[in-house]
């Protein structure tokens, strides 16, 4: 959390996924669809935060909480299945290609990007309504996209298989890939 806001990437509480009892998650929603893997509180937007003293409180509070990204801010995150995350990945990684931080998420591999949300006229943001997960890309099937009104599950959150997020590239303060640039590499694989 705090490697995140030294990034200047805000976060926030998640629920975790619990391994004994009735419920599967540490949220308070009774059949959880989405066990561990969504902030906490509803107001996560307004609370996600880069300041180490808000962050250092809620982890000591509950130190077992996942960590949520929200998307749209600083940057996006273009997310794929596994086998086709694994190879795009593998031939950036042999092309060359700047691809930036990318994360393995159980059966998910996420590309983070330079956010496209940068407009000043706010009605050129795209969003990606909760309400229906991540924006889809119909002529990829498979990838998603978060961006702006989305959030990711980020390292080392508990994933609802009981195995940790990890990174496969580390974010290292360099800038973001170009998300176009990351998408036709993508779109070659997928």
């Amino acid at each position: 959390m705090l490697e995140y806001a030294a990034l200047g990437w805000p976060s926030c509480p998640g629920a975790r996924p619990l391994n004994s009892g009735s419920r599967a998650c540490s949220c308070d929603r009774i059949g959880c669809p989405d066990a561990g893997a969504h902030p906490l509180s509803r107001a996560w937007q307004m609370q996600a935060t880069t300041d180490p003293a808000l962050l250092s409180h809620w982890w000591q509070r509950d130190p077992e909480a996942n960590v949520i990204l929200p998307t749209g801010r600083v940057f996006d995150v273009f997310d794929v299945p596994l086998a086709s995350g694994l190879a795009a990945f593998a031939n950036m990684d042999s092309a060359g290609t700047a691809q930036g931080p990318v994360a393995a998420n159980g059966d998910r591999v996420l590309f983070y990007v330079a956010t496209r949300n940068t407009s000043e006229d706010e009605d050129e943001w795209w969003s990606c309504p909760l309400d229906y997960g991540p924006s889809t890309i119909e002529e990829m099937p498979g990838l998603r996209w978060h961006c702006r009104d989305s959030y990711v599950l980020a390292p080392p959150s508990l994933l609802a298989t009981g195995k940790p997020a990890t990174w496969l590239r580390p974010p290292d303060g360099r800038p973001l890939p170009d998300p176009l640039l990351v998408l036709e590499q993508l779109a070659d694989t997928c």
